[in-house]
């Protein structure tokens, strides 16, 4: 796992609500596979043919991964749009890397992010 989990529960409480209301990050919103609670994660969301992808920071054990995996849809909210998107999968970063468009930046080697979410455009 590329960041401490303690840092995600900080940014979980902390500094994601503060993001969702600021308005000024694509927030994807997810149902709790447990509570079937709304959600709402402030991520960045890179467009990449026929979906988007999104770095996971924390790993594929981060409670909003497990949540869309589970739930198979989520919705984002970006740029006052809402877009629905289905069929999540973990990839690899080759795959990841392939996808991106080049100015893009990938993420710093230091961090060793090698999992990223990648999802369907709903049709």
């Amino acid at each position: 796992m590329p960041m401490p989990i303690w840092w995600g529960h900080i940014n979980k409480r902390f500094f994601n609500p503060r993001a969702v209301a600021g308005g000024k990050w694509p927030v994807l919103v997810h149902t709790g596979r447990t509570s079937g609670t709304t959600y709402r994660t402030p991520l960045d969301a890179h467009p990449v043919d026929g979906g988007y992808l999104f770095v996971l920071v924390y790993g594929s054990g981060a409670d909003w991964v497990r949540n869309i995996l589970a739930a198979g849809s989520a919705q984002l909210h970006v740029e006052g749009k809402q877009i629905a998107l289905t069929a999540p999968r973990v990839v690899g970063k080759d795959e990841a890397f392939l996808a991106l468009p080049a100015e893009i930046a990938r993420p710093p080697k230091l961090l060793r992010i090698t999992e990223f979410l990648r999802m369907d455009l709903a049709d």
